[in-house]
């Protein structure tokens, strides 16, 4: 699973990087901060199945805090995008290129309208027309690309290898012919839609002009998800919560003060209670990530355990570990997670809630907490 945060100089794209990762990244109001991309480790979270078994959980691969389990992801921060990508300009072809890998993308939009089309500072720019040009400079890339190869294109088996590097796989392709058929700048809409979905992150949403643009986004772009978030709250909160001053989990909407702090300090945590937790519910951060696995690309989260009584690694650590697997992933696929060795080896499965016993074929569930039999 990759995903990739992307979108224009200045948008706060590594901001929301540095929010989602806390890893010090350069952020500038330069375009062009980002040339190679950042990788970090996020979290999306899940309430632990801990809370529900009535049982103490130790993570291996993961984090609990308080019931919510903060599941690891990779995140690349992608270089910055102005129209005329797909020609070339500015860093198009570094992004174009760097799109590849991504199974999706958030699209950092900069909702205050402070911004424009490649990143200056201004005043009353609309941002849907940042939307506008991120689909455009795909299509335009992923159509220039179809008709260099269309004779090729034209035969369905040819088709899915030239168009796999650009990182579509082959049921995408299928079903993209077979809806719009071979029209390249149709064929190429269809696949950015399937191979390459898109979340929107209403970014700097605490600035004045943001709550109306916001509205405005959502009118123009009806299908699309847009959540409003607020980069630079979470890495305050992130912040001072490391530090010790708050006790604060990522998606929550409120924060508990843990030590004195002096009143700057004080009024920078009003302000983001009063401006962004208050009024929408969170920073908007770990909603977009966990919308991104969960809603979007619907992985599910499933635990192995050695003993299926415990809940329990053999060492007896409960709930150990925890897997992000794909949509339709089955008991057999989490033993070749797990380690190839129980894959090859695999004779069954337990589900530990009912204790009964599943098949190799057993479709796996969100939450599953399953004991996987193999043989010595």
């Amino acid at each position: 699973m990759e995903i990739a945060i992307c979108g224009k100089p200045s948008c706060g794209k590594s901001s929301f990087f540095k929010a989602a990762t806390m890893i010090d990244v350069p952020i500038s109001a330069r375009p062009f901060t980002t040339i190679k991309p950042n990788v970090g480790i996020s979290y999306v979270t899940l309430s632990c199945p801990c809370k529900e078994l009535n049982v103490k959980c130790n993570p291996r691969n993961s984090k609990c805090i308080n019931g919510i389990r903060l599941i690891p992801i990779k995140l690349w921060d992608i270089a910055g995008l102005i129209p005329g990508a797909h020609e070339g300009k500015g860093l198009g072809n570094k992004f174009l290129n760097d799109i590849i890998r991504a199974d999706m993308l958030i699209h950092i939009v900069d909702v205050s309208g402070t911004t424009d089309a490649e990143g200056n500072k201004t005043e009353g720019y609309n941002p849907s027309e940042d939307i506008k040009f991120l689909e455009k400079e795909i299509d335009m890339w992923f159509a220039s690309i179809i008709k260099r190869h269309i004779k090729k294109i034209r035969d369905e088996k040819k088709a899915a290898t030239v168009l796999s590097g650009l990182g579509i796989k082959e049921k995408h392709v299928k079903e993209a012919i077979n809806k719009v058929g071979i029209n390249p700048e149709e064929l190429a809409k269809e696949l950015r839609k399937l191979s390459k979905p898109i979340l929107i992150a209403a970014n700097k949403i605490d600035l004045p002009d943001s709550e109306k643009n916001l509205e405005r986004m959502k009118r123009d772009f009806p299908d699309l998800m847009i959540i409003p978030c607020s980069a630079e709250a979470e890495i305050t909160l992130r912040t001072a919560s490391k530090a010790g001053f708050i006790e604060y989990i990522p998606g929550s909407k409120e924060f508990e003060i843990k030590k004195i702090m002096n009143d700057r300090q004080k009024k920078a945590l009003e302000l983001i209670k009063e401006k962004v937790l208050n009024k929408y519910g969170s920073t908007g951060i770990q909603d977009c990530l966990n919308k991104a696995v969960f809603d979007f690309l619907k992985y599910i989260a499933v635990y192995p355990v050695e003993n299926e009584h415990k809940f329990s690694s053999k060492k007896g650590d409960v709930l150990p570990d925890v897997f992000l697997m794909p949509p339709n992933s089955t008991a057999l696929d989490l033993a070749f997670k797990v380690h190839t060795d129980i894959g090859e080896k695999f004779i069954g499965a337990i589900d530990a809630r009912t204790k009964k016993r599943v098949s190799a074929d057993y479709v796996l569930k969100n939450g599953d907490i399953i004991k996987i039999q193999s043989a010595k």
